[in-house]
């Protein structure tokens, strides 16, 4: 059959609906289905970082949720004696994506806005109330057939769409990946927790910690998170023997939270049981489908990353299925895709778990020697440590070539590139509205602006952005990338669709041959059916 729509995306919650907008606005056409037909009303994910704020931006919806992110207070980690051991921070102005570094939010009307902004695609088409329940895919394209209403109502239908690629947002227990044959990596964490979301009222909140917590006590490790305006979460392990369908009662959830409030303190918002998992894909892509956030991985609370990760998952996926669709790239760019998330992924599991082990000690003997070893490490004064460290860069074979300092560690391909602010007249202007999201060529050098060639800007539909003092180019406010290249030893970056550093060069020469390497591997072309990770 021939294609109706370039691409179908399954599941149409924050991960599914950012895929949507970022392709809609590109211009493919977009069907995109949930078996939900509103968003649900309860919270589930809270946390949010600055690269998530900075898509946001980019599809058009940063104003419309603001209204509901605020700063993400220190996290201060708490030993067995009630003693400092551990602090979380975000970094010091300036900021280096002009976001606030960490931030908090309130699910339900973030996810809203997401949606509103995919209705106003007309090229998007969105079916809610519907799930997919076969999937047949051939050399050229899959076929999706999609059961609309409640399931074994007398009035449901069944409708069946084409699409050249799918990507599956449909969750952790994912249809669309067990369609496929995609099976999951156990990354090695599986403990039970219990989560309360609480609408505190004037006398909870005086009584209630001003910075979030994290108990890393050996009876009940915990986590206390101060949400946006009166919203408090508590994450809370529970014990073995303990039922977790009575924990996540109202009496139940009550009952733990006794050490901080009481029901006159305010209201029960959520209150739910879960496993915590850390797992991951064996492959994120299976012919013409490809599995994104939940769909493909899993990881522990503790840094609440869950949901950035699944928008990370789509912001790389969604340009290069662009580029390949507008045929400025072939297949083998999407194989790119599984290569670069599925080890960030793994990589950053792996610091959350280290996370995990701080807070989640059980033995007593042992959560004693932790505590008096980070203590130790810092000399006895507990310093903040930036969040935003936890982070590992991406890797891939599509990445440019880089200057590596071996003894230092240092590279800087696959890092995010900075957004500094720009003065325009008397306004303040972040770069990306100024230089667009696509290919960027980012330089602090009139020569090395002049070096790129038209032929490579016109083929990777790229923009040159000079930065600096010049009449031509644009002056930041804050030094952030004059400092950024400073720190780089380098004069100019190529930056990718989604922000993240491709390459940097001190030379002309070395930015032309860098432009020319990546052109030639954009438009190199493989079998539809290439292996991917």
């Amino acid at each position: 059959m021939t294609p109706v729509f370039d691409v179908a995306i399954v599941g149409f919650g924050p991960t599914g609906a950012v895929a949507a907008a970022l392709l809609g606005q590109a211009g493919l056409r977009v069907h995109v289905c949930d078996l939900r037909d509103s968003v649900y009303d309860k919270p589930r994910a809270v946390a949010l970082d600055h690269e998530i704020l900075r898509v946001f931006d980019q599809i058009g919806v940063l104003e419309q949720v603001e209204p509901w992110i605020e700063p993400f207070t220190d996290s201060e980690y708490v030993g067995v004696d009630g003693q400092l051991i551990k602090c979380m921070t975000t970094v010091a102005p300036p900021y280096p994506m002009a976001y606030v570094p960490s931030v908090v939010f309130s699910q339900p009307p973030v996810e809203q806005a997401l949606r509103d902004r995919v209705a106003a695609l007309a090229n998007v088409e969105v079916a809610l109330g519907s799930e997919v329940v076969g999937l047949v895919q051939d050399d050229d394209s899959v076929t999706l057939q999609l059961r609309h209403g409640a399931l074994g109502s007398a009035d449901a239908t069944t409708s069946a769409i084409v699409a050249r690629h799918v990507i599956a947002c449909d969750g952790a227990s994912s249809r669309v990946r067990g369609g496929v044959g995609i099976e999951l990596e156990d990354l090695g964490f599986d403990e039970p927790w219990l989560v309360i979301d609480v609408l505190a009222n004037a006398r909870g909140l005086a009584r209630l910690p001003k910075v979030s917590m994290q108990y890393c006590e050996p009876d009940r490790p915990c986590s206390y998170i101060i949400g946006p305006k009166n919203h408090r979460r508590w994450e809370i392990s529970l014990k073995e023997g303990e039922d977790p369908q009575q924990m996540a009662t109202m009496a139940g959830a009550w009952q733990a939270l006794t050490r901080w409030i009481t029901p006159e303190d305010g209201e029960l918002w959520r209150q739910a049981s879960y496993r915590f998992h850390a797992l991951v894909a064996q492959r994120w892509r299976a012919g013409r489908v490809f599995v994104a956030g939940d769909a493909a991985h899993q990881q522990p609370p503790f840094l609440g990353q869950g949901l950035c990760q699944g928008v990370r998952d789509v912001a790389n996926l969604c340009w290069k299925l662009v580029a390949v669709h507008e045929r400025r790239a072939g297949d083998a760019l999407l194989d790119s895709y599984g290569t670069e998330r599925k080890r960030h992924v793994q990589q950053l599991t792996a610091r959350i778990k280290g996370i995990g082990a701080v807070i989640c000690e059980r033995d007593p003997v042992r959560a004693r020697a932790r505590d008096a070893a980070l203590l130790a490490e810092c000399g006895g004064v507990v310093r903040p440590e930036p969040r935003q460290n936890v982070q590992p860069r991406l890797e891939g074979a599509l990445l440019g070539a880089d200057r590596v300092d071996v003894d230092a560690g240092h590279v800087v391909a696959g890092t995010l590139f900075p957004q500094p602010w720009i003065v325009q007249g008397r306004a303040l202007v972040r770069l990306d509205r100024l230089s667009g999201t696509g290919w960027r060529i980012v330089t602090n050098d009139a020569g090395m602006a002049r070096a790129v060639p038209a032929i490579i800007e016109r083929q990777l539909r790229s923009r040159t952005v000079e930065i600096g003092d010049d009449d031509a180019a644009l002056r930041e406010a804050d030094g952030v990338l004059a400092s950024w290249f400073r720190r780089q030893e380098c004069r100019a970056a190529i930056v990718r669709p989604d922000h993240y550093v491709h390459a940097v060069a001190a030379t002309p020469t070395a930015l032309v041959q860098q432009l020319h390497e990546l052109a030639d591997r954009l438009a190199a072309s493989t079998p539809a059916f290439a292996g991917a990770l």
